[in-house]
């Protein structure tokens, strides 16, 4: 243990403790915008800069250790003075137009600067754009960085795909794609844990809602919605709706009252996945077994993606099942078009996803058919909120209402999707079921779940702890009638890929694999609310989870409107027009 003192604080932290980390400990707040705890302390922003009695320099707190005795002058006139002047130089060289940024109101360096009492810039002005593909579903703005690095780091170290680089020196250093290759061109997930990390507006998804808006103006258009199960853990934290609220029934009432004709829950598309892809599994099980290669989950699409550009010769072990939005998509124009008397070109299918990649994923070959797509529109959660605070809606005033059917209610198995770990435990609920004959206790399955300390500590203020969750792999065995089922459940990319290597090293042997992309699954998603400096994937999977253990029906084998579908019209699982409607062929 160390001694030492913080703005008169006595207090003893471990060797090796930071400065920030210690003023931490004793509730004093150290401003910064670049750290991110174990995944970028390189000190870019100096905004954290302090005063060490005895020391004429000062020194960044977020990249110093503290030293026996010390007496730390956190907010010092001279410290206070030199961090100023920091944040005013980094306003120098940003767009400083607020009111029309997506990150407003919502932005680390607005809110330090308003902290700071900054109101003008002493500073000469120079702000630099550069050419961007603005149809791409990511889009970086680069008069809006700061430089502060955390998208290079959150790709390099956490993701592992090494997307964005550091160009240039001195004042002009900015960062740009690694070789400056065209973004559509490089192997970008779209996880968009780089959007999520981003303190300002530099990065953000493109924005879909002026064609939504075109879509409800045009009456000869039928407008249907999805939302998918992680979004029901986010959207309404923002809203100042109390505890409590029916996450589900006041985002259905919000969406009718926009004007969108019909509202589904991709918690239906869910089971659906399950019932194809459990039975797909049973399906390959002796193939898995005889080559020693799993079986992977698909409904990730920038695990998809990442599994296409890193390790192709691996793309044949992907299920071949959709994901559940483009197996929504499916039914609701051509059975749901059915039950209606709608000519599939005159549905728009519109979906809510807490994910980027989905905008691509809809693009994707195979992801329609006879010349109109599965999914026409996704928009985030994050553009969801801004559409229902732009119709000046309050959902807390709002009186609760039901999902549409026939293909819009779900299962708890559906909902817990959204969670790492969710889609293999609901898959082991319904595959335990068609195997053994009987029905599996609710917590024969836990053991795939990701526990509490595996999440990052949600309080830190520091972002991503990177050595706590994303090096963590839950893996479990499991009996189905003498077969022996080896699971394994990991989320992030950088942990999929190391998993991927033992796999191909021979260290690992799985049978059925789940990757998820973004940190604790879809919860922690690249298109959800932006918290700088929070990661909420532990409170969001636990409202998922609740919602799991309150519902009446929590394997997707039991599902009525499951039930419905399969006699009415796609007949069996893994039948012929099931593997028309529901599969893809992953091309690469």
């Amino acid at each position: 243990m160390v001694n030492l003192t913080i703005d008169g604080i006595k207090t003893s932290v471990p060797e090796g403790t930071s400065i920030l980390e210690a003023a931490k400990i004793v509730d004093i707040h150290i401003p910064t915008l670049c750290y991110l705890k174990g995944v970028n302390e390189i000190s870019a922003c100096k905004v954290c800069v302090v005063e060490i009695e005895g020391k004429e320099k000062l020194v960044t707190a977020c990249s110093t250790r503290v030293e026996e005795g010390q007496v730390i002058m956190t907010n010092s006139p001279k410290a206070r003075s030199a961090r100023r002047t920091n944040v005013e130089l980094i306003l120098s060289q940003h767009d400083c137009k607020c009111a029309t940024c997506i990150r407003s109101g919502n932005c680390s360096l607005q809110s330090l600067a308003g902290r700071l009492g900054i109101y003008e810039i002493p500073f000469e002005t120079e702000v630099v754009d550069l050419p961007w593909n603005r149809s791409f579903p990511l889009i970086r703005d680069n008069k809006k960085c700061i430089k502060c690095m955390r998208c290079v780091q959150i790709c390099e170290k956490v993701q592992s795909l090494s997307i964005w680089d550091i160009q240039n020196t001195g004042a002009h250093t900015t960062v740009n794609t690694t070789g400056n290759k065209p973004i559509e061109k490089s192997d970008c997930s779209l996880c968009a844990q780089c959007i999520t990390h981003c303190p300002v507006g530099a990065l953000h998804e493109r924005n879909d809602l002026p064609e939504i808006y075109k879509v409800l103006a045009d009456p000869e258009k039928v407008t249907v919605v999805q939302i998918a199960p992680a979004v029901r853990s986010a959207w309404m934290e923002d809203m100042n709706i109390p505890e409590g609220a029916d996450r589900e029934g006041l985002f259905v009432a919000a969406m009718k009252k926009i004007g969108f004709d019909y509202i589904f829950d991709t918690v239906f598309a869910a089971d659906l996945t399950i019932m194809e892809e459990g039975n797909e599994l049973l399906k390959r099980l002796p193939d898995i077994k005889e080559k020693k290669l799993p079986m992977f989950t698909s409904c990730c699409p920038g695990w998809v993606s990442f599994l296409k550009t890193q390790y192709p010769g691996l793309v044949s072990r992907l299920s071949s099942a959709k994901s559940p939005q483009q197996m929504q998509g499916a039914v609701i124009k051509t059975y749901f078009a059915e039950k209606i008397g709608k000519d599939p070109k005159d549905i728009v299918s519109i979906s809510i996803m807490p994910c980027v990649s989905k905008k691509r994923e809809i693009t994707l070959e195979g992801m329609g058919r006879d010349g109109y797509k599965d999914v026409d529109f996704v928009l985030t959660t994050r553009e969801l909120v801004r559409l229902i605070k732009a119709e000046q809606i309050d959902p807390a005033r709002l009186t609760p209402l039901p999902f549409d059917s026939p293909v819009g209610s779900g299962t708890g198995a559906g909902v817990i999707f959204g969670v790492t770990g969710g889609v293999m435990e609901a898959a082991l609920r319904t595959a335990y079921a068609v195997v053994m004959g009987e029905e599996a206790p609710f917590d024969a399955f836990t053991a795939v779940r990701a526990g509490e300390d595996d999440y990052p500590d949600a309080s830190a203020n520091c972002g991503i702890v990177g050595d706590q969750f994303f090096g963590k792999r839950q893996e479990a065995e499991f009996d189905l009638k003498g077969t022996k089922v080896r699971t394994c459940t990991v989320s992030g990319l950088g942990t999929a890929r190391e998993l991927i290597e033992d796999i191909l090293a021979g260290r690992k042997e799985y049978d059925f694999v789940e990757v998820m992309a973004c940190p604790g699954g879809c919860v922690g998603g690249g298109g959800q609310p932006i918290h700088d400096g929070e990661e909420r994937g532990l409170e969001r999977s636990k409202i998922l989870y609740n919602i799991d253990n309150k519902r009446s029906l929590r394997r997707s084998h039991e599902n009525p409107e499951i039930k419905a579908i399969y006699e009415e019209f796609l007949g069996t699982p893994l039948s012929e027009k099931s593997e028309e409607l529901l599969h893809v062929k992953h091309e690469i």
